[in-house]
């Protein structure tokens, strides 16, 4: 997987804890420091865990799917990147996390929006993929994300959250198809 794939990568599975973040943030008003720090951490966190256990689990069964991994991780991808267009359209009050500040919360929220991710490492498991480099790109760019949607959450609102979830549901569905495209031409 190219470093440019991974970015879109990281940058499409962040997206979701992006418009959450962006909520808490309106939702909170004037976030302080450490509360802004302390979502971006929690949702990194565990962004970057979810698609190693994804990827675990498409390890244990990839000796059985050779033949139509491509199509598995087209799949999963595309599965996803829908679902984050529908949801982007959808109505979203009910995903935004409300102004709770506790961390069980907060964790629940950060493990919601992460089940995408575990999807993706799915499919990750089936390319030749450094699963430690993804997950921590993923991270980051979550942790990095989530951080500057609670920041500034009061001043964009939850308009741009949703087109960003928009955007991030069509590079999930593109890179879905690339590695469909790469496997069927190779």
């Amino acid at each position: 997987m190219s470093p440019i794939a991974i970015a879109v990568l990281a940058i499409s599975m962040s997206v979701d804890a992006f418009a959450v973040s962006v909520g808490r943030g309106a939702a909170i008003g004037r976030p302080r420091l450490f509360e802004t720090l302390r979502t971006g951490a929690v949702f990194g966190v565990v962004e970057a865990i979810t698609p190693v256990i994804g990827w675990a689990a498409g390890v244990a069964a990839s000796s059985f799917v050779q033949a139509v991994d491509h199509w598995i991780a087209f799949g999963l991808l595309a599965a996803v990147g829908v679902h984050m267009l529908s949801s982007a359209f959808g109505k979203k009050d009910e995903d935004i996390a409300p102004a709770d500040r506790s961390l069980a919360m907060l964790l629940a929220t950060a493990v919601g929006t992460s089940l995408d991710a575990m999807a993706v490492g799915v499919s990750l498991a089936f390319l030749d993929v450094n699963i430690i480099v993804v997950a921590i790109a993923i991270g980051f760019a979550t942790f990095l994300m989530s951080s500057g949607g609670m920041l500034v959450g009061r001043l964009i609102g939850e308009r741009l959250g949703r087109a960003a979830g928009a955007f991030a549901g069509v590079a999930l569905v593109l890179l879905g198809a690339s590695i469909l495209f790469e496997h069927l031409t190779a």
